[in-house]
């Protein structure tokens, strides 16, 4: 497919504004050269445009298994109703009194995601997970500050974490310790009770983790970082398989952060935009970003917590996605929020049962929401890797399930199918595992070079990543 600067044709375009009837002002910092843009015709736009849609995969082309990650299908109510003219037209700095319905969308979900995670209190301002998870981590560190505990300078986090959890503790200025898994794929007590102690801030931890197990010894693993005078913080990647089932307040987690773009159904991908809320215990509450919302006598108003660590994002979050979520929330009411959950846990089972016996489980026992499966009999066997099934998949029309993820699982592909698959596209994805499977142990070869029928082939990927192409080249006049 050609870009939309190799269409350009010198002369062509869609601008028929009038002449400008108002004096020009040429500022200081006024372009000297206009901007080197495609020259096109909206016609051209249009078409070009539709072409990379039709070529985009998304939930609503087919199954998108990526774990971790809960692609599941966005409902286009809740996009209707972030779309209404009262959301859409407010602006943040406009006087409480005249955006009372915006208000109460804040408070009314502060309310609902504290049901539904435990907590006590909550702010919208983060961005998205990583951000949500930035925000926390300060939390647990203007409390230890708050006490003149400036000793605490350590973050515990398992190795089977997501990347971003350790990112977001060094950039809060705490040291990783890093916590190795047991056998099991769950916590090792033992290496923790070891690691915990006067110089531990917290813990970062997702239950179910990242290989798709809830941890039973939950209730033991936080009560070993509180006795060492820690906090303990809820990564929310993983709230799809358990929420209105158990509440990370009920684990003992001090803090959490929610991927709203993940768990919430609001559309997740494509650079955006998320929204990941930190939520809190209520001595946590004064250290939180202002400003949060609450109710008064005359309506809804912005308050300031006493002792904030400051703003991390300006104004008040990603609001329209908030909407959306909250319109999720609303929709299924308890008994759906429930369902979901069970049907996740339920959609992963069968996929796992399914598929047991001909790839190897990383943990093959009952998971959660999603399982990891290792490729490393196929590569040891006929030199087939998980990225090549992952390659595989695309000529089936499927999106590749997460790669290479966590690392504790060499050869790792992680499958999520998320609740809203139905048996029927469960179906056509074990049909398309299986059959890759019997094709790789068949002819190697056709697996190692696929994928065959998409529009791109297969890509030179170590070039693409150590010499990436990342502006168009126009060409010598």
């Amino acid at each position: 497919m050609e870009l939309i600067f190799e269409q350009s044709v010198a002369g062509r375009g869609c601008s028929l504004l009038p002449d400008c009837d108002v004096p020009q002002v040429a500022p200081s910092k006024l372009r000297t050269a206009p901007p080197r843009l495609p020259e096109v015709s909206e016609n051209d736009i249009s078409r070009h445009y539709t072409r990379l849609a039709a070529a985009t995969h998304g939930v609503n082309n087919g199954c998108y298994p990526l774990g971790s990650c809960t692609m599941k299908y966005n409902p286009k109510l809740n996009d209707e109703l972030a779309a209404l003219p009262g959301f859409t037209g407010v602006h943040p700095l406009q006087p409480e009194h005249t955006a009372q319905g915006c208000l109460e969308v804040l408070y009314k979900a502060q309310q609902v995601f504290c049901e539904i995670t435990g907590m006590d209190a909550m702010t919208f301002q983060p961005a998205a997970g990583a951000h949500g998870e930035f925000t926390g981590l300060l939390l647990i560190k203007a409390y230890h500050e708050s006490r003149g505990d400036t000793a605490r300078k350590k973050i515990l986090v398992p190795d089977s974490a997501h990347g971003t959890n350790p990112a977001s503790a060094t950039m809060a200025g705490f040291e990783v310790v890093n916590l190795p898994s047991g056998p099991d794929g769950l916590v090792d007590l033992e290496k923790l009770r070891a690691a915990a102690g006067p110089d531990t801030a917290g813990l970062m931890l997702t239950n179910p983790n990242t290989v798709g197990l809830f941890d039973p010894q939950i209730l033991e693993i936080t009560q070993i970082v509180h006795d060492a005078g820690g906090l303990c913080y809820y990564d929310g990647a993983n709230l799809n398989a358990v929420m209105g089932v158990a509440r990370p307040g009920d684990m003992g987690f001090d803090v959490v952060h929610l991927n709203l773009h993940k768990t919430f159904s609001t559309p997740h991908g494509g650079g955006g935009p998320g929204s990941g809320p930190a939520g809190c215990k209520a001595f946590l509450a004064p250290f939180l970003p202002g400003q949060t919302v609450e109710e008064g006598p005359e309506g809804y108003r912005w308050h300031q917590p006493e002792q904030s660590i400051g703003r991390v994002r300006a104004f008040h979050g990603n609001f329209l996605v908030v909407v959306k979520a909250l319109a999720y929330v609303l929709s299924l009411g308890p008994e759906g929020i429930l369902a979901a959950s069970r049907g996740a846990v339920l959609n992963a089972n069968y996929l796992r049962k399914k598929l047991s016996g001909v790839y190897k489980m990383a943990f093959d026992r009952t998971c959660m929401h999603e399982f990891v499966m290792t490729l490393e009999p196929e590569k040891a066997d006929v030199h087939v890797t998980a990225m090549d099934v992952a390659k595989a998949l695309l000529d089936y029309g499927i999106h590749p399930p997460t790669m290479y993820f966590p690392l504790i699982v060499h050869e790792a592909l992680m499958v999520e199918p998320t609740e809203t698959e139905s048996k029927e596209s469960l179906d056509e994805l074990l049909h398309a595992f299986l059959e890759i499977h019997q094709r790789a142990l068949a002819d190697p070869e056709d697996i190692r070079s696929c994928p065959h029928t998409t529009q791109v082939l297969r890509l030179d990927e170590v070039t693409a990543a150590r010499h990436p192409v990342v502006h168009y080249q126009w060409p010598q006049a």
